[in-house]
């Protein structure tokens, strides 16, 4: 039995893409995951990541990783209610790594918050028969999607390291945090416009350049 683990990362982020991972496993290499260690990638050290990224990937049968950039993003978002549209979103990406993994099951760390609806969006896309287990935390619960979570942290990690070298520092790309804040608002009265690599219609962002706009007209 082949099983995949599928889960993403940068979702709440205002800079870089949205990555969506899975990882193809064969059900007798799953106690090797525990072995090595994997868990939750938020409870590891960016160096402890990258080496089990390696890892992973060459006892992983198989793995595909999409990013969604922010203006695809932005496109959903700001056709309907965020939350809604990119929990779809999501649904649909996951779907596609599914069908390019083939697996027998895949486990999915559910981004709506009801995880059977986030199981049927991501069930109504596939032409094939799988099982789909949806859960919340199920990058805590199951290593396999541990092992997911951890590719897809490594790759924005990276696309942000691009970012950070083309760019200067820019922070985590988090709006919590404060590097980041001050990078979206001194590039947007600078410029008085975002470049591609943010998600425009994130609040924050347009917190930023609302104020920026309003600053430019009372000095008219």
């Amino acid at each position: 039995m082949q099983i995949v683990g599928v889960d993403d990362a940068g979702r709440g982020a205002v800079i870089g893409p949205l990555v969506i991972a899975g990882v193809l496993i064969g059900e007798k290499d799953l106690p090797r995951l525990r072995e090595l260690g994997v868990r939750d990638s938020k409870r590891l050290s960016p160096v402890r990541r990258e080496q089990l990224d390696e890892e992973i990937k060459k006892l992983a049968l198989k793995y595909h990783v999409i990013k969604l950039l922010p203006v695809e993003i932005d496109k959903v978002v700001e056709t309907g209610r965020k939350l809604h549209r990119l929990n779809r979103l999501e649904a649909q990406t996951m779907a596609k790594v599914i069908t390019v993994l083939k697996p027998d099951i895949a486990y999915v760390d559910a981004s709506d918050v009801l995880a059977d609806r986030f199981k049927d969006h991501i069930a109504e896309i596939l032409s094939f028969d799988v099982q789909i287990v949806s859960e919340h935390k199920a990058d805590v619960k199951y290593p396999v999607v541990s092992a997911a979570s951890i590719i897809a942290k490594v790759e924005r990690d990276k696309a942000i390291a691009e970012l950070r070298e083309r760019h200067g520092d820019l922070g985590c790309g988090y709006p919590t945090d404060s590097k980041t804040i001050g990078f979206l608002e001194n590039w947007i009265q600078k410029f008085g416009f975002y470049p591609d690599f943010v998600r425009k219609s994130w609040k924050p962002a347009k917190r930023l350049k609302t104020r920026a706009e309003a600053k430019q007209t009372e000095l008219v």
